[in-house]
C-alpha cells in the first residue's frame, strides 16, 4: 500500500512529484495525511484533511456529496474507518486550535473548517479494533522543535484506541516514537519521499521521491 506525506499539491512541481509517487509506488490503494490539495488521483486514496485544503471539496467529502462520485473521488477519514487489506483504518481530520476544539463543527465557518473539534475526537474514540489510525496533528513525545508540538487530543485518542501504528502529517518531517504500544511515524513530505506499508507485518518502508518530469 501506498503511503504519503503532505503534498500541497496546489504548487504544479509538488503536484508532479505526487503524481510521480504513485507511478514508482503501482499501488493499488493509498493512504494520504492531509495537505493533500488535489482530489483528482490515479488511484483509490484514503486521506485525512489537513490545515491546507480546499475545505468546500472536504466538506462536500464529509457530505457523500453525489457529485464528487467515481473511481478517482478520494476517500475522506473523518472520525471514521475503513477495511483495506485486511486492515481497520481510521483517521481523525483537521488540525487543532484550543479556541475552538469546544465549538459545534456546525458553528465552524470559512477556513476555521480546517480544526477539528471535540465531538470529532469523541466520535472517533468510539471507532473499534482500529490497527492504523491516520491524523494530521502529531501526539506528544515524536518531534522537537525547541518544544513538543504533540497535541493532547491526539495522546487521548491513541489511548483510547491503541491502534499497532499512527501516521501523522503536518510537519513535513520523518520522524519516529512509540506511545505506550503504538508506533508512531511523522512522514516526510511528498517531494522528499513517499513510503509503502506492508499490511502483513505493518512495517513502513521509506523511498526517494522519483523525478516528477512528464506528470
Amino acid at each position: 500500500m501506498l503511503v504519503l506525506g503532505d503534498a500541497h499539491a496546489d504548487d504544479p512541481e509538488n503536484r508532479r512529484a505526487l503524481l510521480a509517487a504513485y507511478r514508482a509506488a503501482a499501488e493499488e490503494r493509498a493512504l494520504q495525511v492531509g495537505d493533500l490539495l488535489c482530489y483528482d488521483l490515479p488511484a483509490p486514496t484514503w486521506f485525512v484533511a489537513g490545515n491546507n485544503e480546499d475545505f468546500d471539496v472536504i466538506e462536500a467529502l464529509r457530505r457523500g456529496d453525489g457529485s464528487l462520485a467515481g473511481d478517482a473521488r478520494p476517500h475522506l477519514l473523518a472520525s471514521t474507518a475503513v477495511e483495506l487489506d485486511d486492515l481497520r483504518i481510521a483517521g481523525l481530520s483537521g488540525n487543532y486550535a484550543p479556541t475552538r476544539y469546544d465549538r459545534s463543527r456546525r458553528d465552524l465557518t470559512g477556513d476555521r473548517r480546517r480544526h477539528f473539534v471535540r465531538e470529532d475526537v469523541e466520535r472517533a474514540k468510539r471507532l473499534e479494533d482500529v490497527d492504523v489510525l491516520v491524523t494530521h496533528e502529531a501526539p506528544h513525545g515524536l518531534l522537537s522543535f525547541g518544544y513538543d508540538p504533540g497535541c493532547r487530543p491526539i495522546d487521548e485518542l491513541l489511548a483510547e484506541l491503541e491502534p499497532s501504528l499512527c501516521l501523522v502529517g503536518h510537519y513535513h518531517r520523518h520522524a519516529e516514537s512509540e506511545f505506550g504500544g503504538t508506533c508512531v511515524r511523522s512522514l516526510a513530505p511528498v517531494w522528499e519521499s513517499y513510503y509503502t506499508l506492508d499490511p502483513a507485518t505493518l512495517a513502513l518502508e521509506r523511498h526517494d521521491a522519483p523525478p516528477g518530469d512528464g506528470a
